[in-house]
């Protein structure tokens, strides 16, 4: 297993290298000259030819561009990603609050997501066909039909205006978690869930199944078994969606004014602030690639003979 890992991380580390080089990349794909942008957002009152060269040079950016890049990949090592060209402030000093803000919601709503998509695969595929099965996922599919940012403000509407009971903003306590939680667990319960139960009817025709129930093991014995082996499937699934989450969470920070990357990256967008945009597109593939190593190393786990693939 030992080795197994090592050359797993070492497969990751290719990934990454082509990962940050296109992240790198975009601040010269813009079609505005980044120069530009740093002084406009200085309130220059004139920008001239002169001042543009003379920014370009403290800025570094009149290097040639992979010298430009190899200091931008060992200062991203530090976690120096650079300052602001808007505010003027360390890019990390924007990024890591943010960042934490976001990844609780993530983790919380990711624990939602995966313990309600366990319990409601098992259920409808311990009654598959049934009225209950079939009542689950009619549900299922109007609510993960519903957009995010409907379903966000009529939850707003009723629970924080109709009935004063949450508030619509912030992260001020617990309950400020609870309405963009139970709108990012509704857009991917649904999607989760159906996972388990297909797996789990896969493997309830296996024949380990048949012979427990010949032997007289007790029936809640080999669900526990079932359920084990389905989740070998479904941990790649579980483990990508803290990455998804985490990377979709743009739409309810802004909804709910939550404090988090989502909502920090689409001010930078707008303000064209290109270092928290690298930052932010950076740690967000790094975060699935990451994961997708997480995965596999927990499906070899799992499963020894997945370690005699590489």
């Amino acid at each position: 297993m030992g080795s197994y890992i090592i050359k797993r991380l070492l497969l990751s580390v290719p990934i990454l290298v082509v990962i940050s080089f296109l992240t790198f990349l975009l601040i010269n794909l813009s079609p505005m000259d980044p120069v530009e942008v740093v002084l406009r957002a200085q309130e220059v009152p004139e920008i001239t030819d002169e001042l543009i060269i003379k920014t370009r040079e403290e800025l570094g950016m009149n290097q040639p561009f992979l010298k430009q890049y190899a200091d931008w990949v060992l200062a991203c090592l530090q976690l120096d990603f650079g300052e602001s060209y808007v505010t003027g402030q360390s890019v990390w000093s924007l990024i890591s609050p943010a960042f934490l803000n976001t990844l609780k919601l993530t983790l919380i709503s990711s624990a939602f997501i995966i313990l309600l998509s366990i319990i409601l695969g098992v259920v409808c595929a311990l009654n598959e066909g049934k009225l209950l099965d079939r009542s689950i996922r009619g549900w299922s599919f109007i609510l993960t039909a519903m957009p995010s940012y409907w379903l966000a403000s009529l939850m707003i509407w009723y629970f924080s205006v109709h009935l004063d009971l949450l508030p619509t903003s912030g992260m001020d306590s617990y309950q400020s978690y609870i309405l963009p939680v139970t709108v990012i667990s509704v857009a991917y319960v649904g999607i989760y869930f159906r996972n388990v139960r297909s797996s789990m009817l896969f493997q309830l025709h296996e024949d380990y199944v048949v012979y427990g129930r010949a032997c007289g093991l007790p029936e809640r014995k080999i669900t526990v078994h079932i359920l084990r082996n389905s989740l070998q499937v479904a941990v790649s699934i579980f483990c990508m969606a803290i990455p998804i989450i985490l990377g979709s969470t743009v739409v309810i920070e802004n909804v709910f004014a939550w404090p988090g990357l989502g909502r920090l990256s689409i001010k930078s967008i707008l303000s064209r602030d290109f270092p928290v945009i690298q930052a932010y597109v950076l740690i967000m593939a790094v975060a699935f690639v990451l994961f997708n190593t997480l995965a596999d190393l927990i499906n070899a786990a799992l499963n020894p003979k997945l370690r005699k693939e590489i």
